[in-house]
């Protein structure tokens, strides 16, 4: 849509990035008496071809194409999204960015100001979340490029999680595996923080007690919630782990991978492809990653994949309560 220059363009403050699996969602917000007050959004699909920005706010819906997707470096996607937005709100006050980072290991338990320093750290994380952590990377670079003057802050889906106890995170293989890092980290914390402090304002007596909060999207995980405070989650070393998603597999048999290495003579990149991007509904269904596309679908496959799904996810409900002592909620998010 052509932008309506008798709609005053508003000031945008603060805009939020979420590189996820399957897309990249944008925030849009201003500062009202110092607090940011969200008012609009933006969504790029990365399996849309062509690719297209989605804009959502105060002076209307667009859907704006990417002429030039180098989603290998990202700096002209950037560039065109940023212009986009110029012609449709006032960037001139932009104080900043803010972004999800899926890994922070041990050394991220809080947001952190993104300079050079940090992003060495964060770069020590990428063998550990090797796709999730180079897409963040990549926007929080090519915005540096854009606007090099304006301060990006870093929030990880893994500091949440840093309040589970040692013999949870622990995976029983030799001990100084786990001092070099090999240990269970956990992931989408971002989405569990907003949970409790969404159950405080109006589950208050939930927010205190023993809830098991499922987030079933593209990317799927369950995490033990205790006062507020997470005690466990399905998701271990890597977005791999616990239930079936999209396009990965959950939790699987460490046999089925040396078989695959071994007798098979299967390559890393291989392997890699089938755990990340060909297996989970996609796999099982041999349709559609799309729950809702299996849902439409009358062929066994799709609804087997379906059945997997909910059975996983079944029992890892029932793991997790197990970790908690009982149960007094459980929470469905995405």
């Amino acid at each position: 849509m052509n932008f309506a220059s008798t709609i005053p363009r508003p000031d945008v403050h603060l805009i939020t990035f979420n590189r996820g699996s399957s897309s990249l969602k944008l925030g849009l917000f201003t500062l009202h008496h110092g607090r940011p007050e969200r008012i609009g959004s933006g969504l790029l699909n990365m399996h849309q071809k062509p690719l297209c920005l989605s804009l959502s706010g105060p002076v209307g819906d667009a859907f704006l194409p990417i002429s030039n997707p180098d989603r290998d470096e990202w700096r002209s996607v950037v560039s065109e999204m940023m212009q986009h937005l110029g012609d449709r709100m006032r960037t001139s006050k932009l104080l900043g960015f803010a972004h999800r980072v899926v890994h922070g290991g041990d050394h991220f338990i809080g947001p952190a100001v993104v300079d050079d320093s940090s992003l060495a750290v964060m770069a020590q994380w990428l063998p550990f979340a090797p796709l999730h952590q180079a897409r963040s990377l990549q926007i929080i670079h090519a915005l540096r490029q854009w606007r090099p003057s304006l301060r990006q802050i870093a929030c990880f889906d893994t500091a949440f999680h840093a309040s589970q106890a040692p013999l949870v995170r622990r995976f029983a293989i030799p001990r100084h595996f786990y001092d070099a890092g090999i240990k269970r980290y956990g992931f989408h914390g971002l989405s569990y923080r907003f949970i409790v402090n969404q159950l405080a304002q109006k589950y208050p007596a939930l927010a205190s007690a023993k809830v098991v909060v499922a987030h079933l999207g593209s990317g799927a995980s369950l995490c033990a919630i205790q006062g507020g405070l997470s005690r466990d989650s399905s998701m271990g070393f890597s977005t791999l782990d616990g239930v079936p998603m999209g396009t990965r597999c959950g939790t699987i048999d460490p046999g089925v991978l040396l078989h695959w290495f071994g007798a098979q003579g299967m390559s890393l990149p291989e392997v890699s492809q089938i755990l990340y991007e060909k297996s989970g509904l996609l796999g099982v269904s041999g349709l559609s990653s799309d729950s809702r596309e299996l849902l439409a679908s009358t062929k066994p496959e799709a609804r087997e994949a379906l059945e997997l799904f909910a059975l996983r996810v079944a029992g890892e409900v029932a793991r997790l309560a197990s970790t908690l002592g009982g149960l007094d909620g459980l929470v469905f998010t995405a």
